[in-house]
C-alpha cells in the first residue's frame, strides 16, 4: 500500500465515517485505489430528516 493510501485508511479508520467532501483534498486521489482493494465503502445517506438530498460518506469495510 503507498504511503497516501495508508495515511488516508487511517484516517477514515480513526473518523468512524466520513463524509467524502470533508476529506483533506490532498488524500483525496487515494481513495478510488482503496475502493479497488475493498478496504473501504461509500455509500449514500441523508443528512437531513426533511429533505430527500443524500449525500455520500465513507468508512473503514473492518
Amino acid at each position: 500500500m503507498a504511503p497516501s493510501e495508508r495515511h488516508l485508511y487511517e484516517f477514515i479508520k480513526r473518523s468512524g465515517e466520513v463524509m467524502t467532501s470533508n476529506l483533506p483534498p490532498r488524500m483525496m486521489g487515494a481513495l478510488p485505489q482503496l475502493v479497488k482493494k475493498g478496504l473501504v465503502e461509500i455509500y449514500k445517506k441523508p443528512t437531513e430528516l426533511w429533505s430527500a438530498k443524500k449525500r455520500k460518506f465513507v468508512r473503514a469495510k473492518a
